[in-house]
């Protein structure tokens, strides 16, 4: 999928480094691009994912100055899982930080699925730091969309979802999200290595077979631990909602009336419904939504990947 025609060729870093934050935390940043080009800072998916070089191929490489960073407790932020100080509002404090630390004035935002939603409180935070939004696959974060993944999904896929539930003792599966989020916080690595093992399982059904690969069963030590790391920062996160909640993403956008923002979403997106990027664009007042069809919630699909660089053109222009 990443290498799909639109995409601009892969590259590394021009600079990166590690910035000092609160309670013992690094952050992990990179920067390819330009000196004088447009900034830009790119939100990554999760909680937990950690950033991707991959992204740095939706930018023209001789217009953007595309930063990079990996949220806390993520990729190679450390400590790595750590779910100390670890909250939303450390991630918008540590990313306005790091726009100082570089010094960079004001910045296009860029994020995509739980991107979005920390994009959409960052920009109300720091309204005076950014230029305009792009959000792709927008989570809200509340009871509904996670309702949607770890129950209502499953009357699309029900192979999948019963695979999903197996691990789960039966009184718990009324709140999947529960056992999973106490078992991946737990010391036993092998019961955690199984809920990792089927939680990819279902996002990837959720993805479609067309756009994400098969998960794996992991030998290498090293990956399974990050995986465990990677799961216990999601699975906290949304058992807080991200310490945002619907109603505090839609009063964020409500704020940022004016500001240049574009949305895509998939029409076929299983993972973030599509009628979430409808409410942000029905709140946020001047938003520009383009219903990308034939698209899910993969940004490299051929679909998206094409919307994305259409969309990043614009901006340049």
């Amino acid at each position: 999928m990443i290498d799909s025609s639109p995409l601009f060729p892969a590259r590394e870093p021009d600079a990166e480094g590690w910035l000092a934050r609160d309670h013992e935390h690094r952050t992990f940043w990179q920067v390819a691009g330009p000196a004088g080009g447009i900034p830009v800072v790119v939100f990554h998916g999760g909680p937990g994912s950690g950033a991707s070089l991959a992204h740095w191929r939706f930018f023209n490489p001789e217009r953007f100055r595309v930063v990079l960073f990996d949220q806390r407790g993520c990729g190679r932020s450390t400590p790595r899982g750590s779910l100390a100080a670890n909250t939303t509002a450390h991630l918008i404090a540590d990313a306005e930080a790091l726009r100082h630390h570089l010094g960079l004035g004001p910045w296009w935002v860029v994020g995509g699925s739980w991107g979005a939603a920390l994009a959409l409180a960052y920009a109300a935070t720091h309204r005076e730091s950014c230029r305009g939004l792009l959000l792709r696959g927008t989570f809200l974060t509340g009871h509904r969309d996670l309702d949607w993944f770890f129950r209502g999904a499953g009357a699309l896929l029900p192979e999948a979802h019963a695979a999903f539930l197996a691990p789960v003792p039966k009184p718990r599966r009324r709140d999947p999200l529960a056992w999973y989020a106490k078992t991946l916080a737990g010391a036993d690595e092998g019961a955690a290595d199984l809920a990792v093992a089927h939680w990819q399982a279902w996002e990837a059904a959720l993805q479609g077979p067309a756009e994400a690969p098969t998960p794996l069963d992991v030998a290498d030590p090293a990956l399974r631990a990050a995986l465990r790391d990677k799961y216990r920062i999601q699975s906290a996160y949304l058992r807080r909602r991200c310490f945002l909640g619907e109603a505090a993403v839609l009063d964020c956008a409500a704020r940022l009336h004016g500001l240049p923002t574009t949305l895509l979403h998939g029409r076929l997106d299983l993972v973030c419904r599509p009628i979430n990027a409808w409410r942000i664009h029905q709140t946020l007042g001047g938003s520009q939504l383009t219903w990308v069809d034939g698209a899910g919630h993969d940004p490299f699909a051929p679909e998206m990947a094409a919307a994305m660089v259409t969309a990043i053109q614009i901006i340049a222009d």
